[in-house]
């Protein structure tokens, strides 16, 4: 072949999957080829993906600041917002960690030590009474580190169907379910199928059902921050994470989906992936208004604004049960 005979030749440009796939973020690559290619969790590239997680990109990254005690910053696993070790667990169980790991199950333990109450559930040190958030943010990332039959995230499942709202809903506070507790739901989806008793079941009918009636974003005056995508999502809601845990949990075909799934299309890039819209804390009213008294520290893993590897990564988790 002459010198310049491929100087023509344009370079087909990566997918979005291709990108995911980059060995740079091995937390990325190895949800991917689980998530979206269906590989087996004993498949060759899997395991070399998840072996490389606490060695490189945002694991290794979180875990380099992990104290000898086993926790984040302060002694407080709560504060300060969003950079102690309730925090950087919940990003951790995201990408791909488990118990295997001995800086995870030391932090796990602590966790579970410190935040397990009485009445079943989890909230924060010296609380004397469990909170439908930290319950189940909490039961969430403790399944995915590998505690799925540990007794507290058990009893967890038990205080979610015992606190359900009449109206199929949850709420930390209230009287009424509200769309922005949605962390029970997501719980329930990470939570085994054949491991739900007939109480589970029908919680997470009453909770989809809850949803469904919504259209996944109709509950009093249009609140922005439902419309733009965030990581991390701490306790907030916004439609990618209704849509997300919705179409887990078995019901993306449902029509009172559209809304929701014709916002994630139309926020598709033209090379087919997905930005990072904002960086909670993203809040409109009274919250803002809160929170700017008591203002958080942000973290984040990637610029708001630009494309996003763990957004795109959620995007066509979802399109892809649906077979898109």
């Amino acid at each position: 072949m002459s010198e310049g005979a491929g100087a023509g030749r344009s370079v087909k440009p990566k997918t979005p999957l291709d990108w995911l796939l980059e060995k740079n973020q091995p937390s990325i690559r190895y949800l991917a080829l689980r998530q979206l290619l269906g590989k087996r969790e004993n498949d060759p590239e899997a395991q070399l993906a998840k072996q490389m997680i606490p060695k490189r990109g945002w694991a290794s990254d979180i875990l380099a600041k992990q104290l000898p005690s086993g926790w984040w910053t302060g002694e407080s696993l709560y504060r300060p917002k969003y950079i102690s070790t309730n925090w950087m667990l919940l990003v951790l169980s995201d990408l791909g960690l488990t118990r295997a790991e001995p800086r995870i199950s030391k932090a796990c333990e602590l966790w579970i030590e410190r935040f397990a109450k009485k009445d079943g559930g989890f909230s924060v040190d010296n609380a004397r009474r469990s909170e439908l958030c930290l319950v189940g943010n909490t039961a969430r990332a403790l399944m995915r580190f590998g505690y799925v039959d540990h007794p507290k995230v058990r009893s967890a499942f038990d205080w979610l169907v015992k606190n359900q709202k009449d109206n199929g809903g949850w709420h930390c506070w209230g009287k009424n379910g509200v769309l922005d507790a949605w962390e029970g739901m997501s719980a329930f989806a990470d939570y085994p199928r054949q491991k739900r008793n007939r109480s589970m079941k029908r919680a997470v009918e009453r909770g989809a059902e809850f949803y469904l009636e919504r259209e996944m974003h109709k509950q009093g005056a249009r609140y922005g921050p439902w419309y733009r995508f965030h990581y991390p999502i701490h306790y907030y809601y916004d439609l990618l994470v209704g849509l997300d845990f919705m179409t887990a949990l078995g019901y993306g075909d449902d029509r009172r989906l559209s809304y929701a799934l014709s916002l994630l299309k139309e926020k598709r890039r033209p090379d087919g992936r997905w930005n990072l819209d904002a960086v909670h804390p993203d809040l409109e009213g009274a919250y803002a208004a809160w929170y700017r008294k008591r203002p958080p520290a942000p973290f984040a893993l990637e610029r708001p604004g630009e494309h996003s590897k763990i957004i795109t990564l959620t995007a066509m988790r979802v399109l892809n049960r649906l077979g898109e």
